[in-house]
């Protein structure tokens, strides 16, 4: 397991500030026992950061036919809406809820060329408001296969996440399974997809990004 870069600095921010931390609070006067509470609060929190920036290693086989998951976390929504940013027309939405405690990478669901990317600023309504998708800071991916289907992508900020990274730029090639963004503390991912695409998940349903199969094309 390793730690995502967008962690790096992060940690180090914390660990310089649990060594000022850690004898400041010596220096008041509490019992022994008491002191010992805080300390063992501020390393778990500490271990808490470094493990929110985690990285798995998943090795998959590319399949033109299948469409994954881009994000670890529960499946909030599967349902038939208009989507007006890109095809202003009717598609299947899943959208998968992310935790603090999930994985927060974001994983290209599909192999193609990204023919749109755009990025919107603001609001922090929570990650799973079904008016986040379209009034929540967010960044739009759309990426065409080889077949000329091509399936949106959305990465939103909820109330927790202050920060979206995306690395997809129109133009690029991307294999599924690439590295597309990583979303801080607590989000949301929203794929639309062809009406005729069948839906391989279900409601409530945890997912993993990168290796559950959200949908067959």
């Amino acid at each position: 397991m390793r730690i995502h870069k967008e962690g790096y600095l992060i940690i180090l921010i914390a660990f310089i500030s649990l060594g000022i931390i850690f004898p400041l609070t010596g220096l008041i006067p509490l019992p022994a026992w008491l002191h010992y509470v805080i300390w063992g609060l501020l390393v778990l929190m500490f271990i808490w950061v470094v493990r929110f920036f985690r990285s798995p290693g998943r090795t998959i086989v590319p399949d033109e036919s299948l469409m994954l998951s881009p994000a670890d976390g529960k499946v909030v929504a599967i349902e038939e809406v208009d989507e007006p940013e890109f095809f202003q027309g009717k598609r299947r939405q899943i959208s998968v809820f992310m935790s603090p405690n999930n994985v927060h990478v974001n994983w290209a669901p599909l192999s193609g060329s990204v023919c749109y990317m755009k990025y919107h600023p603001g609001k922090y309504l929570v990650a799973w408001h079904p008016k986040s998708s379209t009034e929540n800071e967010r960044t739009t991916i759309v990426i065409e296969n080889a077949r000329g289907t091509k399936v949106l992508v959305r990465q939103i900020a909820g109330a927790m996440a202050r920060r979206i990274v995306c690395y997809a730029r129109e133009g690029n090639n991307i294999r599924q399974g690439d590295e597309i963004g990583f979303i801080r503390f607590g989000s949301r991912v929203d794929v639309f997809l062809p009406l005729e695409a069948e839906v391989k998940v279900s409601l409530n349903q945890q997912v993993r990004g990168k290796l559950t199969v959200l949908a067959e094309l």
